[in-house]
């Protein structure tokens, strides 16, 4: 198990020989953070491919993982991987619904799963199974004799002997083996499973670390992840990146604890996707408002001149000693409230509203947007340290050739594409042609070879006067308004665009005609940034906020455009008849 790595299992195991005792992973139990090593992590790894492999598991088969982030969950990732067996992952935010057709579609032969709710829509999920998989808590709190469908809990997986014929597994391994499926988020209907080679993820990690080594981040970083591992994103990026450049990951407890998390484990990198780190920068501006005085001037004073700087605008000597002053008394504390040690926020998922990403590198910190898709392992173009155009996914990373089509879509061709679509060769064949992936986004590069996107193909509003309309920057200029927390923009086929906003609130006692005044002078500030057919003529306020409760947003909080437009179609009708 301590040959050179051609897979991701070997490049884990080649890291435990290489340094046993150096701690991998760091999870909060108890209130207090508990770390596990390299060495504990192999012997967890090791006894749960015992469990599996004495529950059938065969290399090949599908193995379900529907837990929340931990660090059991890595472990069961790396163990299926390492019989051969491929991960699929099931976001916990799923309904029941969507649990079944995971399993009935993959084909899953045995779950793991999370405990207590969890485990009970997973249970629920098996009534609309064709062929059921065997069920195994990864938690402490679900006892096999609860359900007849459980073959086991942690308990049972840490009683077993370590598996000791692993080399033999390992060598049967291929760089071009299927080792997960990912599925699509949904933002349009029914997810697609994506096949993830080892060799189309180790492509990206590979051009992740040429890309983090230009701004002098190699070995021995810390990792915060609090983006579903069900996603390719955290998946490659937030757990076999660590792993190979010898890092550790802190499991974030809830997104709800996102700020106490970054002061507790100091973090030096952290991804996530552009809507946590508009929460972040509301948090922010809230507190600032809050305080008020002097204090708030001089954040304010902060964003001007860092902005002003950003531009390449020349500062007077004045501005100059001002803006070295305020680097102690605002950003020097902005960066202790994120840990202390935070060298980059890394956004992707979705485009970063440019205002955002202003808004923290004004205040020193770096953020750095990239671009992918689940079906590109997921990386496909990012800015470089020292080398960031804000409003850019940057140019392609090492190894990814971009081009765009003569209608405007992006096609990307390298190793990192997938091997295809699980049972739909249909939908394979038009993603992915001569070895190009069509990514079904709108975009263009910049003569230095940036890349920009403009929105998705599917999502454009084409008015009836025959204009192209992309909603997302709109919706990104929206929500960049003090009172608007989120909105989707809709107009297809009609004279001018509509919208559902969703106010920021404060208390319960909301005077609705005072808030509709306001939305709409704020709406008219955002017109009068933008040609006349892509402004808002009209909107409607949201019953509630969009979430992936609610079913209105992926489990990687993206918006589910037809799922909102399904509610309030109706609404949004009858503005187009007063």
């Amino acid at each position: 198990m301590y040959q050179p790595k051609k897979t991701l299992p070997q490049a884990f195991f080649k890291r435990v020989h290489d340094i046993p005792n150096q701690a991998l992973f760091y999870d909060k139990r108890q209130g207090q953070w508990q770390a596990t090593t390299c060495e504990d992590a192999k012997t967890q790894v090791l006894k749960l491919a015992a469990f599996l492999q004495h529950h059938g598991v065969c290399a090949g088969d599908r193995v379900a993982i529907v837990a929340e982030n931990s660090t059991r969950w890595a472990l069961c990732d790396l163990a299926i991987m390492s019989l051969g067996a491929i991960v699929v992952p099931s976001y916990t935010t799923s309904t029941s619904a969507d649990h079944a057709h995971v399993f009935n579609h993959s084909g899953a032969k045995l779950a793991l799963v999370g405990g207590g709710k969890l485990f009970k829509t997973v249970l629920q999920a098996l009534q609309d199974c064709t062929s059921r998989p065997l069920l195994c808590s990864i938690e402490d709190d679900i006892s096999r004799e609860d359900y007849e469908q459980t073959v086991g809990c942690w308990k049972d997986v840490d009683s077993q002997k370590p598996l000791e014929n692993i080399d033999r597994d390992l060598d049967n391994l291929s760089p071009t083996d299927v080792c997960c499926f990912i599925y699509t988020s949904g933002t349009g209907g029914v997810p697609k499973a994506v096949m993830l080679t080892h060799a189309s993820i180790q492509a990206n990690i590979d051009a992740a670390k040429d890309l983090l080594a230009e701004g002098g981040i190699t070995h021995g970083q810390r990792f915060l992840s609090l983006l579903p591992l069900s996603h390719s994103y955290e998946h490659t990026a937030g757990l076999h990146l660590p792993i190979q450049t010898n890092s550790e990951v802190w499991y974030c407890e809830s997104r709800e604890h996102i700020a106490r998390d970054l002061q507790e484990t100091s973090p030096t990198l952290m991804t996530a996707v552009p809507r946590l780190y508009e929460v972040l920068h509301d948090r922010i501006m809230r507190g600032v408002k809050a305080k008020g005085g002097l204090s708030a001037k001089l954040f304010m004073s902060a964003l001007k001149l860092g902005r002003k700087r950003l531009d390449t605008q020349p500062l007077s000597w004045v501005e100059t000693f001002y803006d070295q002053l305020l680097d102690v008394l605002v950003r020097k504390k902005v960066k202790a409230r994120l840990g202390g040690r935070l060298q980059y926020f890394v956004s992707g998922g979705a485009p970063l509203n440019p205002e955002i990403g202003y808004f923290f590198m004004s205040l020193g910190v770096q953020i750095l947007q990239g671009y992918g898709q689940t079906e590109a392992s997921p990386l496909i173009s990012a800015n470089r340290p020292g080398k960031i155009k804000v409003a850019s996914v940057g140019p392609p990373v090492k190894g990814v050739e971009l081009k765009i089509a003569e209608d405007g879509e992006i096609l990307a061709r390298g190793d990192m594409v997938m091997q295809g679509y699980w049972s739909d060769k249909e939908a394979t064949a038009e993603t992915i042609q001569d070895g190009w992936l069509y990514t079904g986004d709108i975009g263009y590069i910049d003569p230095d070879g940036y890349l920009y996107i403009t929105g998705r193909k599917k999502d454009m509003i084409v008015n009836s006067g025959g204009d192209n309309i992309a909603p997302s920057k709109i919706e990104q200029m929206l929500t960049f308004q003090p009172l608007i927390a989120q909105a989707m923009v809709f107009g297809d086929k009609r004279p001018w665009l509509s919208a559902v906003l969703v106010p920021h609130r404060e208390g319960e006692n909301t005077d609705i005609k005072e808030e509709e005044k306001a939305l709409a002078e704020q709406v008219a500030q955002v017109n009068n940034q933008l040609p006349a057919h892509e402004r808002v003529r009209r909107f409607i306020v949201a019953d509630e906020p969009f979430s992936v409760e609610n079913g209105e947003m992926t489990a990687t909080l993206k918006g589910r455009r037809h799922v909102v437009w399904a509610r309030y179609s109706e609404a949004l009708e009858s503005l187009y008849h007063r």
